[in-house]
């Protein structure tokens, strides 16, 4: 028996079931790019669709959802065939998602059309239709399933969605041009980046759900244009020591120390950083670089960038498969 079990894991090694994959969606190129996660090296490229931005994964990684945001859909793969299954209905230009964690519904933020659309992934039907800000863009769902986030660019702001009747509870005012929100994994803060403002907003969140903005963290570089620091992508580690946020075309991803707010380390990666995601254990955070077509790898624990990987044309979102 014990040899049957060992040949039988050998078998799934070898055709490589067991191996990470890290998905990227090519913007331009209208590719998604897939890496093997311990070699970093790259597996496929397939077709995402026209201008696919926005990508996660279902829970347990069987399922990839594309925002094909010329198409006007969510287009959703098989992440070891690479074949797309069927569609999901978006709203108009879907740009940014969450998925909840428990595989349903989709939050989709339509980015012409002022709206952020409630999908059922098992139905295959709009559930709500919520008017948020003008140009919304960054979508976050608090751990407890109770709140999701919306930022419009144009509004500057983050829009509190309550999950259970889809109704606007709070805003916050932010500055200007909204990107992403990022929660800590125990809910007590949100981060939300500004591209144009230059900033991160710390949003912290009262036991009932409340927010409060409280800080705005700033950047400055030697030798970069204040201009050119612009926010964008922003990861936290699960244990809230470390906020990485991507800064576009300044080129770098900034490192904050979760307890003092303060930016501790600048890493100097590809060209126009824009979206990032952790491997499963965060050992390594993956950046997309829409200028250089590639990606950067960044080894968590030495807050260094290791190695760079070619994908396809103007690399926008990224998502990882988990254990």
């Amino acid at each position: 028996m014990k040899t049957l079990m060992l040949s039988a894991a050998l078998c799934l090694a070898a055709s490589g079931a067991l191996a990470g994959k890290a998905f990227v969606s090519n913007e331009r190129g209208n590719t998604i790019t897939v890496l093997d996660t311990e070699t970093w090296e790259v597996i496929t490229e397939f077709a995402g669709g026209n201008r696919p931005r926005g990508i996660t994964l279902s829970p347990d990684g069987t399922l990839l959802y594309v925002c094909a945001s010329d198409d006007d859909t969510v287009r959703v793969f098989d992440t070891e065939t690479y074949e797309e299954l069927y569609t999901l209905p978006s709203g108009p230009d879907p740009e940014l998602f969450v998925l909840d964690r428990s595989g349903s519904p989709l939050y989709i933020a339509n980015e012409d059309d002022n709206l952020v659309t409630v999908t059922d992934t098992q139905t295959h039907t709009i559930l709500a239709e919520v008017p948020v800000g003008v140009e919304p863009e960054g979508m976050a769902i608090s751990p407890d399933h109770r709140w999701v986030v919306n930022t419009s660019e144009t509004t500057n702001m983050a829009h509190f969605i309550s999950t259970v009747d889809y109704q606007i509870k709070h805003n916050i005012l932010v500055d200007q041009r909204p990107r992403y929100a990022e929660y800590l994994d125990d809910g007590t803060r949100l981060f939300v980046s500004s591209e144009i403002g230059g900033t991160v907003s710390v949003i912290d969140i009262a036991e009932d759900g409340t927010p409060t903005l409280t800080q705005k963290i700033g950047f400055e570089v030697p030798g970069v244009l204040p201009e050119w620091l612009q926010p964008v992508g922003v990861k936290a580690t699960s244990d809230g020591s470390r906020i990485f946020v991507a800064l576009g075309p300044a080129n770098r991803v900034a490192v904050i120390d979760g307890t003092s707010l303060e930016v501790i380390d600048y890493i100097m990666v590809g060209q126009r950083v824009w979206q990032m995601a952790f491997t499963p254990g965060e050992e390594y955070l993956l950046t997309t670089n829409g200028n250089s077509n590639d990606v950067t790898i960044i080894d968590v624990t030495a807050e260094k960038a290791i190695k760079s990987v070619q994908v396809g044309q103007q690399p926008w979102g990224v998502a990882i498969t988990p254990n």
